[in-house]
């Protein structure tokens, strides 16, 4: 036997003696788990779920997510057309199961005083909503001095009030129902505010102070509320970014270009609604670290969000 052969035959005498009793428990643990998470998922069957915002990004990849656990998805977004193409495809998916086709709603959620009626007609179709995900939602960027207050409210009137306006709509139902799950998609932004994101950052609090106050007022009645904290995800988001002059930013931000993919989150937010979490955040171990920092060393939160201030370069 040469040196190679006797090389090889050491390695494998390694992996048989330490490698296996190592590796089968490994194996043995993630089959499991996966077992248990297609188990768990099998709970969502049947769920009436509404998703806003729909139409693309996050959205359309929570449909996906929701329409492979067997729910009876209701589809919200302003653009039918981009909504019918989001039910195609959803039907062109092979789903070991039971399938329900998708309903299809276009809505405008900032129309504030339809929503009522909108909900109205919703659950006339199956009578019930179980799980609410609010999703739809708009960037901004811009300085906070030069903004125009018009913007303000146009982000926080998408961001906050429409959200919370569509939640209360349902609430009923589900305090009716004793039982049922509203989602809110907030964003890091929603815990820790930073530079040229004054509307954007501002909006998503609100809805952080809602959720925890509702949660709190709903705790005997079965109603979960849970809030979804992601960071950057590889979305639209900043093309369709509103500027502080009303405008279209148009640009697709490095961070957004290099986030997280909308099923990875997707499959979060389905963990967290079987899970029963009260809030999640999806982000990087250093992005944990600043949202940890501004609540323990607050002045040091504010030092490093200087230094990125006027390291931002902001057109």
């Amino acid at each position: 036997m040469d040196s190679n052969m006797k090389d090889y035959s050491f390695i494998w005498w390694i992996f048989t003696v330490f490698g296996i009793p190592v590796a089968f428990p490994w194996v043995i643990y993630h089959l499991i788990n996966k077992i248990r998470k297609g188990q768990q998922k099998s709970a969502l069957n049947k769920q009436v779920v509404m998703i806003t915002g729909a139409s693309s990004g996050l959205g359309e990849a929570l449909a996906h997510a929701f329409y492979q656990c067997g729910c009876k998805l209701i589809l919200v977004a302003r653009r039918k057309e981009k909504l019918e193409e989001v039910k195609s495809a959803l039907m062109r998916i092979h789903h070991n199961g039971p399938t329900y086709t998708p309903i299809v709603f276009p809505l405008d959620i900032t129309e504030l005083d339809s929503l009522p009626e909108a909900i109205e007609k919703i659950l006339s179709i199956y009578n019930r909503i179980d799980i609410l995900v609010n999703n739809a939602g708009i960037s901004y960027r811009g300085e906070a001095v030069k903004t125009s207050i018009d913007v303000d409210i146009q982000v926080m009137q998408i961001n906050y009030f429409a959200q919370i306006a569509l939640a209360k709509a349902v609430l009923p139902t589900m305090i009716r129902q004793k039982s049922g799950n509203i989602v809110c998609i907030s964003s890091v932004q929603g815990k820790i505010a930073i530079p040229y994101r004054s509307a954007y950052g501002a909006s998503k609090h609100a809805l952080q102070a809602w959720c925890d106050s509702v949660r709190a007022e709903l705790n005997n009645e079965n109603i979960n509320i849970t809030v979804i904290n992601p960071g950057y995800i590889n979305t639209d988001l900043s093309l369709n970014a509103i500027t502080g002059d009303g405008g279209i930013y148009g640009k697709m931000d490095k961070t957004i270009k290099e986030g997280y993919l909308p099923s990875f989150v997707a499959e979060k937010v389905i963990t967290a609604i079987l899970q029963q979490n009260k809030e999640v955040m999806i982000a990087p171990f250093l992005v944990k670290v600043a949202n940890f920092i501004r609540y323990i060393i607050p002045t040091l939160y504010f030092v490093l969000m200087n230094r990125r201030a006027r390291k931002t370069t902001f057109t």
